[in-house]
């Protein structure tokens, strides 16, 4: 009897579209989810930054989000939206919120306050305060927040397999259920999902490095 190996790249070669479609769809899936999130926690973070009493509202409700578990979350949506896009999504994006907010919020609040002050006093506005001085120095915080948020989601976009939008998951859950050739199918499926966690992190860790070159230079001098 010829022993199975245990990875089978023939069968990973005669089904390249196949990982190539779910890796596609586990990368817009993660981009949709992280992109909604800044879009909707970043107007968030700027407001109640400056209105502190809100913040606590702000972040415990992004932190109630966060704690649903991911299943349970979707078991809730179904009834209203079915297996769709939209049960996958929801989630994806709710557990993003609270890291964008912090990170958001914590960035804005390092920026000294002396700096805020000589901005002021050179006839900045309030908005160019905000978006010339604030943000550009809040930068490594919110892009950290990014890098944080990316890589949570590429795992947690595995889990929507179970509505059939799980990216590579498929790969995973398919395997697991011997509907494709389980060792093949899981270890292509957990390389490809570490692969794109690694990479997204280095992308964005160029990324702040590009967007806030002054960081290395502070970095060098406390080091040296």
């Amino acid at each position: 009897m010829t022993e199975r190996p245990f990875i089978d790249w023939e069968w990973v070669g005669g089904h390249l579209d196949l990982i190539g479609q779910r890796l596609a769809q586990h990368v817009w899936l993660t981009v949709l989810a992280v992109g909604i999130g800044l879009l909707i926690a970043l107007p968030v973070s700027l407001y109640v930054q400056r209105r502190r009493r809100l913040y606590p509202v702000a972040a415990g409700f992004s932190g109630t989000l966060y704690t649903i578990p991911s299943i349970a979350f979707m078991g809730l949506l179904i009834p209203f939206t079915g297996l769709s896009t939209t049960t996958a999504l929801v989630p994806l994006i709710s557990y993003t919120l609270l890291i964008f907010v912090r990170n958001i919020v914590t960035g804005l609040d390092g920026v000294p306050e002396d700096t805020r002050e000589a901005a002021l006093g050179m006839g900045y506005s309030v908005g160019q305060l905000r978006w010339r001085v604030e943000i550009p120095l809040a930068l490594p915080a919110i892009v950290a927040g990014l890098r944080l948020a990316t890589v949570s989601t590429i795992g947690l976009v595995t889990i929507t397999a179970l509505i059939g939008k799980g990216g590579v998951g498929y790969l995973l859950l398919a395997g697991f259920r011997n509907l494709l050739p389980r060792t093949t199918a899981v270890t292509i499926g957990a390389v490809l999902s570490v692969g794109m966690a690694i990479l997204a992190d280095f992308g964005l860790l160029r990324l702040q490095r590009a967007l806030a070159p002054w960081t290395r230079s502070v970095r060098a001098r406390t080091i040296g």
